[in-house]
């Protein structure tokens, strides 16, 4: 699935990153970063509700491509600026995180130990 995709399931904003034609392979969910970095492997996009500077260093750190931030969440200016400054794509749309997850699953992305099954 592409980044363009996500953004048009999830009618969401670009609010960063102009490679919108990337692939993504899988996703996950959470508003908690010591889950992200404990438990998730291989996510490209991550969905969260948290709006801190910790969410974009997560995402660096597990080498993700694009971040999405659920329930009109809007990061600071500087989170802008820190995930353009690493490469990452950051969107957000209105839906809640379980609409916005099985919207993408539904679609066909996958998550954690689904990719190559």
């Amino acid at each position: 699935m592409k980044i363009s995709e996500i953004r048009d399931l999830l009618d969401a904003e670009v609010l960063c990153g102009d490679d919108l034609e990337r692939d993504i392979l899988s996703a996950c969910g959470s508003d908690m970063m010591s889950d992200v970095l404990a438990y998730v492997k291989n996510q490209a996009v991550l969905l969260t509700g948290l709006v801190n500077p910790q969410v974009i260093r997560t995402a660096v750190m597990m080498d993700m491509i694009c971040i999405v931030f659920v329930r009109s969440k809007q990061p600071s200016a500087q989170m802008i600026e820190f995930a353009e400054e690493n490469g990452l794509t950051v969107l957000t749309t209105s839906r809640r995180m379980y609409e916005a997850c099985g919207k993408l699953y539904a679609a066909g992305l996958k998550g954690n130990g689904e990719v190559n099954e």
